[in-house]
């Protein structure tokens, strides 16, 4: 990964790299930087020690070329009343 400069403070990013993956963080902590098929290594990582961990954790979903965004939730009523004004 070449060298990048912060969008926020324009500081030069630190390169870190976790397991196969290249990351780029602010050391001011204004955020992280990673390529598509880096983010892909990390999700994948994480679904592999959710694998590993245990029964009480779920493994996330596969990224596919073919997946669409999900639904956009539906208003969740703060009470039954509001329900009847809608």
């Amino acid at each position: 990964m070449e060298s990048m400069s912060c969008p926020r403070c324009g500081v030069e990013m630190d390169e870190r790299t976790l397991g196969q993956a290249s990351v780029a963080r602010c050391p001011d902590g204004h955020g992280v930087f990673l390529s598509r098929a880096d983010l892909g290594l990390l999700v994948e990582a994480e679904t592999d020690w959710h694998r590993n961990a245990g029964q009480h954790t779920a493994p996330m979903p596969r990224i596919t070329a073919d997946m669409t965004a999900p639904p956009a939730p539906s208003k969740v009523s703060q009470a039954w009343v509001e329900t009847l004004f809608d």
